[in-house]
């Protein structure tokens, strides 16, 4: 690890994984990727995948679920996306009175230009590495936020 102690302790080293996930959501948005991200992407790309991703409808409520944040945090961050045109809201099939949000076609380009830029800065970070490394953290960082996502769904 460049610059800073590898911990041997297994104690130290978990301890300092919530240190390290702190500084990759710092360091990797001021990265050269193409094109540049901008400070708006953050939130519009945290909105977009947890409507791309979820199981079933999803509502601005479900949305301020997803994101641990207030509703009046995520009903600002669901209408920045839909006045950018990257959502829209449709009536529900289960409940027509109910209003849910779907990714427009500029909302799915959107989504890939992110996931873009996030492969991008991860070929960036780990350009010296060697290639079963690179591919060993791609499938553990995958297996981590599979079982995150089901960790969160376990309650």
């Amino acid at each position: 690890m460049t610059g800073r102690h590898q911990p041997d302790d297994a104690d130290e080293l978990f301890d300092a994984v919530g240190a390290a996930f702190a500084r990759l959501r710092r360091r990797t948005t001021q990265l050269p990727v193409t094109p540049p991200v901008e400070r708006k992407d953050l939130n519009r790309n945290l909105v977009l995948n947890v409507v791309d991703e979820a199981e079933g409808e999803m509502s601005v409520g479900a949305v301020a679920d997803a994101l641990a944040v207030d509703p009046s945090v995520a009903s600002r961050m669901v209408t920045d996306c839909i006045t950018h045109g990257y959502l829209v809201r449709v009536p529900s099939q289960s409940d027509g009175r109910r209003a849910v949000l779907e990714l427009t076609e500029a909302g799915h380009a959107l989504r890939d230009r992110f996931r873009s830029q996030q492969r991008q800065a991860f070929e960036h970070i780990t350009r010296d590495w060697p290639e079963t490394e690179r591919r060993e953290l791609a499938r553990l960082i995958i297996k981590y936020a599979d079982s995150a996502a089901a960790a969160a769904g376990r309650g």
